[in-house]
């Protein structure tokens, strides 16, 4: 029976999709085996795909609504679903996919546990498996995320959408939280690498942070401690990422070494197609001073330096700002790029886009 709980969350972690989806290789089983009980993997499995409560995923699974309640808490608790207060304050669950969802939340808490080590190198398997199935790293048809640029980058007078404001969705949403990044804590865990790049940076908003403070996963901070985390990211040459659309639940703070959504983007032919922000850096000739500041800091290398002048690749730029943010002598700011189109606005509109894309 077990075996076969198994099997079918392979198949419903299929159809979830993501970056990551369910596929039948002895390295899913060998995670979800450590992840999963074989009664959370049965009920996981069988989770509808909209948020729902207790007794409405009892009736559909034919299981006991007590039964069931006690598994989705302890599945909320460990990461392997989400859950929040429903409109009319009922207890609703959501199932989610490995990517983004399932792996970020094992890591977010930033500790490191025998158990935590183990559940790295599995998932760190998992992947390269995937990987090599597919050739390398999967091809994108249509951007998952996309960058939200470091704001004061912007030249002065250039048209500003909301999405495109980190402070805009820091100003919108009660509450916030932070968390570790899990890219980065991963590979702490399973290689004892460390890029000196700060680790408390990712945020949550809305419903997301309040699911990540009730189940620890992260900490409750203000409006001003969120814009002190973004500057500190800023500071460090972080890549402000979330997924490509114009409602968001969450912020990663991103450096090209470890973090998934730029070394996936990296990995593409044109880096700057597959992750973009709908900005391009400009330069000042009068200001520049061939410093190379912008060129070392680009997460990207889509600068190189010609007869002491930066030149931009811009098939390689994310249009991130962090070429600007680190220049000292503020010869660089981001410029529109023309024919943008606008991200889609929710997660149902995504997922309608991706599929059109192929």
């Amino acid at each position: 029976m077990s075996d076969q709980a198994y099997k079918d969350l392979c198949q419903a972690m299929a159809e979830r999709g993501g970056a990551y989806p369910g596929m039948d290789i002895p390295e899913f089983y060998n995670l979800v085996r450590e992840l999963f009980t074989p009664e959370q993997a049965r009920l996981c499995a069988a989770m509808p795909r909209r948020p729902s409560s207790a007794p409405q995923i009892a009736q559909s699974t034919g299981m006991e609504e007590s039964q069931v309640g006690e598994i989705l808490e302890s599945m909320a608790d460990k990461g392997l679903c989400t859950t929040f207060t429903g409109p009319q304050g009922e207890r609703l669950y959501a199932a989610i996919p490995f990517v983004p969802g399932i792996f970020e939340f094992q890591f977010m808490r930033g500790t490191n546990t025998p158990r935590d080590q183990l559940l790295a190198r599995l998932i760190r398997d998992y992947k390269k498996a995937v990987d090599a199935q597919r050739g390398g790293a999967q091809r994108i048809s249509f951007p998952l995320n996309r960058v939200i640029p470091v704001e004061h980058t912007i030249q002065a007078g250039g048209r500003l959408h909301t999405y495109q404001q980190v402070s805009a969705y820091i100003e919108k949403y009660e509450p916030i939280s932070v968390s570790t990044c899990f890219c980065r804590h991963e590979a702490r865990l399973t290689e004892g690498q460390d890029c000196g790049k700060p680790n408390d940076v990712c945020m949550q908003f809305g419903s997301g942070a309040k699911y990540v403070i009730e189940r620890n996963m992260g900490r409750l901070i203000s409006k001003e401690e969120a814009k002190a985390v973004l500057k500190k990211a800023e500071e460090a040459g972080l890549v402000h990422a979330s997924m490509n659309t114009q409602e968001i639940d969450f912020i990663c703070n991103c450096c090209p070494c470890h973090c998934m959504i730029l070394k996936t983007a990296l990995a593409q032919p044109n880096p700057g197609v597959a992750l973009q922000s709908g900005f391009q850096p400009s330069f000042d000739p009068g200001r520049c001073v061939a410093c190379s500041t912008c060129v070392e800091r680009c997460p990207a290398q889509a600068l190189t330096m010609v007869e002491d002048f930066p030149k931009l690749n811009e098939n390689r730029c994310f249009g991130c700002g962090v070429c600007a943010s680190g220049c000292p002598s503020e010869a660089i700011e981001l410029v529109g790029k023309p024919k943008v189109e606008p991200p889609p606005l929710d997660r149902k509109a995504l997922k309608q886009a991706l599929s059109s894309a192929g």
